[in-house]
């Protein structure tokens, strides 16, 4: 192997699947340090760009606690049917919730967060975060939420823990936040808030849409609604209120809202559709100016051919397409597993079937995520 020009290797290298790499990183400290280095990394990347096949991972928690992690293809060229080719499952699993970026996974396993290479099988555990927040007497509900980020300036990626507490209907509400860094011996460190910060409750996973800052949709009581924003690199959070004006007609306390952050055009927005089943209506609240604070708010309505979609179930937003329409999945499924991807332009509706998911899971209550993954995503290494 020696007798094989550098070039040459990495030309033979970058052109294997990710799981073949983690193996050959063991052949010797020279191919380890090859592999891993940011230049090969992104020559994987610049290669399986040209692929740009998406890919849906779905996250599976039975109410006795069991848990499956399957990997769906489509089979379609215009991606209106997924099939089940992989359990990824993973014991201990026991989490809903997943984050996403770069192809890493995160997840819960009990009180620790896990990260997850699907395309080399690496797995990594953290450390549990010994949280500073006290319960109150009657403070009992206690909730962790996870989101990535990326420092490309450092070349850092961060994994950020907005951890809360606090009694029924959000009173008294304490909330902290952890940063680690995902890097050899790196550990959680809490985040200095800011004079002004106010505690508020994650409403769910966050997203990174401009990669060097994530956001994510909070609450700071039952009808107050925000954006939180975390700057990666200098670790800072600041929060923008969506105004009563923008929130008008919009009466829906948190518990029941069904709403979440989408990129639209690159803007952050937030796509509200606890009317769609009843009144096939959704609102799209778009933040134009972030220093300024600006909105702007559209309302929108299905077509009358496509109601009958929508007209027996509840819907929860699942993050966006390639090409920007909304992923909206059943808040409940029993007959069959599926999606519906709303464009935003023609408020048109199309059903995508998931099949293959395995028939135990028809036949019980369950929970579930989504999210749909381009095969492009950059390699990253985890290091154990």
């Amino acid at each position: 192997m020696s007798e094989i020009p550098l070039d040459l290797l990495v030309e033979i290298l970058i052109r294997l699947p990710g799981k073949y790499l983690a193996r050959f990183k063991c052949v010797s400290k020279q191919w380890s340090s090859l592999i891993s280095s940011p230049y090969f990394c992104e020559s994987v990347y610049t290669i399986t760009q040209r692929k740009q096949q998406p890919r849906l991972y779905m996250c599976l928690v039975g109410e006795r606690g069991q848990s499956a992690l399957l990997s769906m293809s489509s089979t379609s060229p215009d991606n209106t049917c997924f099939v089940v080719d992989q359990d990824l499952s993973i014991p201990g699993m026991g989490c809903y919730y997943l984050n996403d970026l770069h192809g890493l996974m995160c997840f819960t396993v009990g009180k620790k967060a896990c990260l997850y290479n699907p395309s080399t099988g690496q797995r990594l555990t953290l450390p549990k975060i010994k949280a500073d927040i006290i319960a109150d007497k009657g403070q009992t509900r206690y909730i962790s939420r996870y989101s990535f980020g990326y420092d490309s300036v450092n070349d850092q990626h961060k994994l950020l823990c907005t951890s809360v507490i606090y009694s029924g209907k959000l009173f008294n509400l304490k909330s902290e936040h952890w940063v680690f860094v995902l890097e050899a011996g790196g550990s959680w460190k809490k985040v200095v808030s800011h004079k002004n910060y106010r505690p508020h409750a994650p409403f769910s996973r966050g997203q990174s849409i401009s990669g060097s800052v994530v956001h994510y949709l909070a609450w700071h009581d039952m009808y107050t609604c925000a954006i939180v924003s975390f700057d990666v690199r200098s670790e800072e959070l600041t929060t923008i209120i969506a105004p009563e004006d923008v929130m008008a007609n919009m009466s829906v306390p948190a518990i029941e809202m069904k709403a979440e952050l989408i990129d639209y055009g690159g803007k952050i927005a937030i796509f509200e559709c606890s009317y769609l089943k009843t009144e096939g209506m959704a609102v799209l609240l778009v933040l134009e100016d972030a220093e300024k604070k600006e909105w702007s708010k559209r309302s929108l309505v299905l077509q009358p051919c496509q109601r009958h979609l929508v007209q027996d179930t509840e819907f929860i937003v699942k993050g966006t397409t390639q090409d920007g329409k909304v992923i909206l999945a059943p808040l409940e499924m029993h007959s069959g597993f599926y999606i519906l991807c709303y464009d935003l332009q023609s408020n048109g509706l199309s059903k995508v079937e998931i099949q293959g998911v395995p028939h135990r899971w028809f036949d019980e209550e369950c929970y579930y995520d989504l999210r749909l993954m381009s095969e492009s995503e950059r390699v990253i290494y985890l290091e154990t």
